[in-house]
């Protein structure tokens, strides 16, 4: 489905592929957002555009000269790791309650950390860059020590998945843990106490943003681009120790060597170019999808999942939808279905059944094979993927 260009009065255009009208207050969050004098072309929706904070989940911001941290929002660098294996799916036969039940113990989720570092996250070069992110995180080294190679909560999850040519998949969701959002944090309320300093008119004060050539805006982009790299390798130590779990289950221990392996974030800052210029572009909840690029589009855990590639479409800044996208908010999830109906959404899942995630239910988000009709000039679908075990955070 190609594009529509909404009738929203605004500065700059928006543009959006949610094939359905924008809600009141998401027609109000993309105009303000495309109201910004900085925003440059136009703003893009993906297919699972929903209410965020400042900024729709599911849109692409391409700037000028100025940077949103709010925009971005605090899990700096959140994205999705997948690995296709060798194995196939009657290897599986019999497992899959053991191979759950040691992921949980090997990954830590929610708030625990690990008790032990392993040396893979001792060795990590980042930590030389520690010592210059924003002063308020001095003292939280220890913490992020431990929390590289952790899940998190809330929509993070780890799963074994099959593909429809009976291939073994692993895949995961997580971001950059308590520090991404520490630091996320600190450089938003910045970002307000400037705009309000300032008295700068703003549509929203989630809207306050950093100038180019500023020791804020310096501070924010380094803080942004060391969080990012952390999300991304704490994806890296958690794949490698699911892996080594399954090859345990299904090769003796032996090490397989993967078939493919995708690691990509969906809520990001980059420096890129567009239509000849080079500028600053936010992906809130949206994977970069140029030409060959290789992305991962999660349903929800009872629902199939996509690895994709994507096509270059300059429309949308080269992106496409990070997932299905929230349908409804956690507490109408959790007033609507019942455990019931969690039960029989997820069969065939060997998951979690209980009170603590029916906000995760997948009614509670919109159907995944709408989304991926409504990006065929986005993305071309390389697998298509079912759960067969889903670890929440």
């Amino acid at each position: 489905m190609p594009y529509e260009s909404l009738n929203l009065v605004a500065r700059a255009p928006i543009l959006s592929w949610a094939g359905h009208e924008l809600g009141h207050d998401e027609s109000r969050m993309a105009r303000n957002v495309a109201s910004l004098p900085f925003v440059f072309k136009h703003v893009s929706l993906m297919p699972d555009v929903h209410l965020g904070k400042g900024a729709l989940v599911g849109s692409v911001v391409a700037t000028q000269d100025a940077i949103i941290p709010a925009a971005i929002g605090v899990d700096i660098g959140c994205g999705m790791a997948a690995v296709k294996t060798p194995y196939t799916a009657p290897q599986l036969e019999g497992k899959l309650k053991q191979i759950r039940s040691d992921i949980e113990a090997a990954i830590p989720t929610g708030f625990n950390d690990n008790k032990e570092i392993e040396k893979s996250v001792s060795n990590w070069q980042g930590w030389q860059q520690f010592k210059d992110l924003h002063p308020s995180a001095k003292g939280l080294e220890s913490k992020a020590t431990k929390q590289m190679g952790s899940l998190g909560g809330g929509n993070h999850f780890i799963e074994v998945c099959v593909d429809t040519e009976n291939q073994v998949w692993l895949m995961l969701h997580s971001g950059s843990r308590h520090i991404g959002n520490a630091l996320a944090q600190r450089h938003i309320e910045t970002a307000k106490a400037l705009a309000k300093l300032a008295g700068t008119k703003l549509p929203d004060p989630d809207l306050a943003h950093f100038v180019q050539g500023t020791s804020e805006f310096d501070a924010y982009w380094h803080d942004l681009q060391w969080a990012q790299s952390y999300a991304l390798y704490n994806r890296v130590v958690m794949t490698s120790r699911f892996k080594r779990i399954i090859d345990r289950h299904l090769a003796g221990g032996k090490q397989t060597k993967p078939l493919l392996e995708v690691n990509c974030h969906h809520n990001y800052a980059e420096r890129e170019i567009h239509y000849g210029e080079e500028v600053y572009v936010t992906r809130k909840g949206a994977v970069r999808a140029r030409e060959a690029d290789y992305g991962i589009i999660p349903g929800s855990m009872g629902a199939k999942s996509f690895i994709v590639k994507g096509k270059g479409n300059a429309h949308s800044y080269c992106s496409c939808s990070h997932g299905a996208g929230r349908l409804m908010s956690r507490n109408k999830a959790k007033l609507t279905f019942s455990l019931d109906d969690l039960i029989n959404q997820t069969a065939g899942v060997e998951c979690r059944k209980d009170a603590g995630v029916i906000d995760e239910i997948p009614g509670a988000y919109k159907p995944i094979e709408q989304v991926m009709a409504n990006q065929s000039d986005l993305v071309e679908v390389v697998a298509t993927l079912k759960q067969v075990v889903c670890v929440k955070g």
